[in-house]
């Protein structure tokens, strides 16, 4: 079952995986959630003990600055991911 997010929170996921019974096992994002959205997408889940959440880079940035550079940020990342495949 496919999660249906806002566009604001699903734009910043880079990945959802997925436990064999459905279950969303864990959210990757590109950048940390802050409490606010971690807490809608519990919410979203209705699974109050959710603590699966991730991320690929460890320093948050702001709405504003994630608003004008995530497509810059989702290119880069995944230009050098193929860049990886072809080494």
């Amino acid at each position: 079952m496919p999660l249906d997010l806002p566009l604001h929170l699903k734009d910043k996921i880079f990945e959802i995986k997925y436990d064999s019974d459905e279950t969303i096992s864990k959210i990757v994002s590109y950048f940390p959630f802050n409490e606010l959205e971690k807490q809608e997408i519990v919410s979203i889940l209705d699974d109050d003990a959710f603590d699966g959440f991730h991320s690929i880079f460890s320093n948050t940035v702001s709405d504003e600055k994630w608003n004008r550079t995530k497509d810059q940020i989702k290119k880069k990342f995944n230009d050098e991911l193929f860049d990886i495949d072809s080494v």
